[in-house]
């Protein structure tokens, strides 16, 4: 009957119903084995970009992006998609800020030369979560963090406190930017950067675009964790951000902004002249 209602012989149906594979069809499927294996192991959050990146610079295959995008949609795989988050510091009217030392241009000649920072919170079954953190605006990496049940300044200097062993900043050469909350324009926060020798920076406010490339992360974090789930207690929600930072966004994960690369792996294929500073 399906012969007849399409007009096809007896012999041309079962020579293409017993027809096997073409070549670019094996391929395809190998490809979209890989494909999903990629997009399972980042978490479910790898969109075709990212993907099409692991495949050609973390397994040297040669495939063009929009034959990876058309196998992606076929199979109903897709990436996670940002929402902007709310955001949670408050200016204190009394503080004497510092100078916008920045101007929206987030760009450094290598590391330790830009960081930014910003506090950020989320609900859990037990309350709310507060996490701030220090990122290097020359890898993207997470250089400090913070999590506590509170937003008063000591969480903001614990993240600064861990970037600064971390990475031992040379003295006024590093300036780190922040928005007005009250945490970063509080004294104690202002004599750490001296004790550092840390150049203090603050952009306009309320203004997202002053702080753009912290919003941009916070964003990320937003996306892949913090709305994954529903979190029933802090401790829960504290390991899950320690880990995906700690072992997934600083090492592994390919950001758009430094060529597909982790942070990590974008800090060490500068060459010695790059880390001059």
């Amino acid at each position: 009957m399906a012969c007849r209602l399409l007009d096809v012989s007896r012999s041309g149906y079962y020579e293409w119903k017993d027809r096997p594979p073409s070549a670019r069809d094996t391929d395809n499927e190998i490809l979209l084995k890989h494909i999903q294996k990629i997009h399972e192991e980042s978490r479910g959050t790898y969109g075709s970009p990212r993907v099409h990146a692991e495949l050609t610079m973390g397994m040297e295959w040669k495939v063009n992006e929009k034959r990876v995008a058309r196998l992606m949609r076929q199979a109903g795989i897709q990436g996670l998609y940002r929402r902007r988050r709310h955001g949670c510091t408050f200016r204190d009217p009394h503080a004497e800020p510092f100078k916008d030392l920045v101007d929206r241009t987030f760009v450094a000649t290598g590391p330790d030369r830009l960081w930014v920072t910003d506090i950020t919170e989320h609900r859990t079954g037990e309350g709310k979560l507060y996490c701030a953190a220090v990122l290097d605006a020359f890898s993207r990496r997470i250089v400090g963090w913070s999590i506590a049940e509170h937003m008063k300044t000591e969480l903001v200097l614990d993240a600064l406190g861990m970037a600064v062993l971390r990475r031992e900043p040379v003295s006024k050469q590093t300036i780190l930017h922040s928005d007005h909350g009250s945490q970063f324009t509080s004294w104690r926060f202002g004599q750490r950067l001296q004790r550092a020798e840390i150049l203090g920076s603050m952009g306009s406010v309320g203004d997202c675009y002053d702080n753009a490339m912290m919003e941009s992360f916070w964003g990320t974090l937003q996306l892949e964790v913090l709305d994954s789930k529903e979190w029933n207690t802090r401790d829960e929600l504290a390991n899950a951000i320690f880990e995906w930072i700690e072992c997934w966004y600083n090492p592994t994960r390919r950001h758009s902004g430094i060529g597909m690369h982790s942070p990590i792996d974008f800090e060490q294929l500068q060459t010695p002249s790059d880390h001059d500073r």
